[in-house]
């Protein structure tokens, strides 16, 4: 949680655990997946009953295992009504920082461009895409379903974009993704693309349904700017989602600000938190909202859909006249 605070209250906290360094640590137990979104197990007729035992439980469950804060971790938003029982029993919910998701149900990429975006971004993609096209070697496209026999070569750009980043929770291992590719390469796809045989980008996505998600990136920021590969790697994706059948594009959070160019829509996710201390719980209701990552990020804010990061979803987002 501290990971997503504002910048001055990390500074103070580092300074204060100089001198007592067990400061909000707490063993934690936490509720959901470690690889993604948190869900419900079974059919939507039992969630409640599921939730509502859950929520009269865990805290034993939890002080059991000398745990002392519980987190359900980013379940969301659409399960809110069914876990509303989790703050009758001194849960706080607050928002994580959200995903987001793009309406993709059009005949091409050119086809989204046109009907999606404004002339302005038109323009800037048209241009990226063309200054790539004339590279030299071409920057060429393909996607497997297991990585491993390529992680020495992916990896390393992984790691340059998570170095990059302002924020840093989980750092993944080369492990982590050769595990995905065996053990869910029905659900997994790496998409890679070389220049000259080498690997100049590479993205970890999942497929489910109608929907793409785009988990991991990695660039070589050797060339990664100059040959334009965020949104070159965007326009990829896109198109061989569109032309296998999937209707939506998700992706993990940060870096929302081109995200909200490309017409992205908040895909809200909650974490409900509670301590096992009564005395210690009321105090943590009170400093999570000041706490919470969201309220930091200045762009999340410009999105249309901001307030459901708070309230209930609003009905008819998904459709395409809605994301043009």
């Amino acid at each position: 949680m501290l990971a997503g605070a504002s910048p001055r209250f990390g500074v103070l906290i580092d300074a204060i655990r100089r001198m007592w360094p067990g400061l909000m640590r707490a063993r934690a137990l936490m509720v959901g997946c470690v690889a993604g979104e948190g869900h419900l197990d079974g059919n939507e007729a039992c969630h409640r009953g599921c939730a509502e035992l859950l929520a009269s439980t865990i805290a034993i469950h939890a002080r059991r295992l000398g745990a002392r804060l519980i987190v359900l971790k980013e379940f969301p938003a659409r399960y809110r009504p069914i876990l509303d029982c989790l703050i009758a029993h001194g849960f706080t919910r607050i928002p994580s920082l959200p995903m987001t998701k793009l309406c993709i149900d059009y005949a091409n990429f050119d086809d989204y461009m046109n009907h999606a975006l404004n002339s302005a971004t038109r323009k800037k993609l048209r241009k990226k895409f063309e200054a790539t096209a004339r590279a030299s070697p071409s920057v060429e496209m393909n996607v497997v379903n297991d990585a491993t026999p390529v992680i020495a070569q992916i990896y390393p750009l992984y790691f340059q974009v998570y170095q990059r980043s302002k924020l840093h929770f989980e750092k993944l291992t080369e492990q982590y993704f050769c595990d995905l590719g065996r053990r869910m390469g029905d659900k997994v796809r790496f998409f890679l693309w070389r220049q000259n045989e080498r690997i100049v980008a590479f993205a970890a996505c999942m497929v489910h349904g109608d929907a793409i998600y785009a988990e991991y990136i990695g660039l070589d920021y050797d060339v990664a700017l100059d040959l334009h590969l965020y949104h070159y790697v965007f326009r990829d994706m896109v198109s061989w989602a569109i032309a296998n059948g999937y209707k939506w594009f998700r992706s993990s959070g940060l870096n929302y600000d081109p995200k909200l160019h490309l017409r992205h829509l908040l895909d809200p996710i909650d974490l409900y938190v509670r301590h096992t201390s009564a005395p210690v719980n009321s105090v943590l209701k009170r400093i999570l909202p000041v706490l919470e990552p969201t309220r930091y990020d200045q762009t999340l804010a410009k999105f249309r859909n901001y307030q459901e990061l708070w309230a209930q979803p609003e009905t008819g987002l998904g459709s395409v006249e809605d994301t043009a």
